[in-house]
């Protein structure tokens, strides 16, 4: 008999995938039409989803990574470390169309090993997430007179004209930066996940000039995350609502952007809309966000010559549009740009509402 070759094994396997999901990924959990888990090494989470149904079954993405493909490379990235020739053969086993099947519980073994390794990593998640949590309870709240202030004002966004401050974000005088192996001044943000609950915090190092203003410090990444954030965000604005998040009335409008900086001048530029930072591109297709959120405004940076950035914007865009959601891309118009260099070239003809 023929043997089956790899996309008829992969049709095959996506017939089968609310079966073989939980399977490969047993610490996962069913969303809807999706397998959720937070990534292949099998640890709780949400940026992995495997479609369980419909045209597009068997069909997986990992929003964090940027890897995807069918159910085949799910059987090859879970198991076999992307090698899809020996893929095939497992997949011919556990459908039943080869006698062999003496190397299954081999396999099996290698899965649980994964699962054992994932669970270290979890208790690992688990310390970062408490650390980041102490963090933000030690430091007070409001930004009012403080670096975080003149820094943003520095960066053209005036929080005083919005009426108030986003209560996500903090100053903190000393926070252990790794890079200088000492305590920098940071601008802290709350990053939480979809009831509300803090899950890491966003640290900014800030510096002092000589000429007493404030700006980004001198680091070769003077940006870090502490904690795991996946399918989180900043919610920097309630906009028209007031309400929180997870209370977001129907038919809310939301502006989503990557960066603190660039969602601040979006809420500056359209106070009326709920804005949120993603914190990273590859993280904006994995947000949770209520059902409530009929129209999502992408507020992107215009980094058209970035091919893996585009990418993730790509894959946001997509997420958003088949969770029904009505979805607007906002670009500026020139190259290398985002909103804060259009606000702070007072361009407001062209803020992201507009676009």
């Amino acid at each position: 008999m023929r043997r089956p070759n790899a996309s008829e094994l992969a049709r095959l396997l996506a017939d089968h995938i609310s079966r073989l999901a939980p399977e490969l990924l047993p610490h996962g959990r069913k969303d809807g039409v999706e397998w959720r888990v937070g990534s292949l090494a099998g640890e709780p989470g949400q940026s992995l989803a495997v479609r369980l149904s419909g045209a597009r079954r068997g069909v997986w993405a990992d929003f964090s990574s940027g890897e995807r493909g069918d159910a085949l490379d799910l059987v090859a990235g879970c198991m076999f470390g992307g090698d899809r020739k020996q893929a095939m053969g497992w997949a011919s086993r556990w459908l039943g169309l080869s006698e062999t099947t003496n190397a299954v519980p081999i396999q099996r073994r290698a899965v649980q090993e994964k699962l054992n390794n994932s669970q270290e990593l979890d208790k690992e998640a688990q310390q970062r997430r408490a650390k980041a949590r102490r963090l933000w309870m030690d430091t007070p709240a409001g930004i009012a007179g403080t670096p975080v202030e003149a820094y943003l004002a520095g960066r053209g966004i005036d929080l005083r004209a919005l009426g108030r401050a986003p209560g996500a974000l903090r100053f903190h005088p000393a926070v252990w930066c790794a890079e200088v192996r000492k305590p920098l001044p940071a601008m802290l943000a709350a990053i939480c996940g979809p009831t509300g609950k803090l899950v890491a915090v966003h640290r900014t190092w800030l510096a002092q000039s000589p000429s007493d203003t404030w700006a980004k410090a001198d680091l070769q990444n003077a940006k870090k995350v502490l904690g795991g954030f996946s399918g989180g965000c900043i919610r920097l604005w309630r906009g028209a609502s007031g309400k929180a998040l997870d209370l977001a009335p129907e038919g809310d409008v939301a502006i989503v952007a990557e960066g603190i900086e660039t969602a601040l001048s979006c809420a500056i530029a359209c106070p009326e809309h709920r804005v949120l930072s993603a914190v990273s591109l590859s993280n904006m297709a994995a947000m949770k966000l209520p059902d409530t959120l009929t129209e999502i405004i992408v507020a992107a940076d215009n980094d058209t010559g970035n091919t893996s950035a585009r990418k993730a914007l790509d894959a946001a865009l997509s997420q958003f549009a088949q969770q029904g959601r009505t979805v607007r891309l906002a670009m500026p118009e020139i190259q290398g740009q985002d909103w804060n260099n259009v606000l702070t070239h007072h361009d407001k003809d062209t803020g992201p509402e507009r676009s």
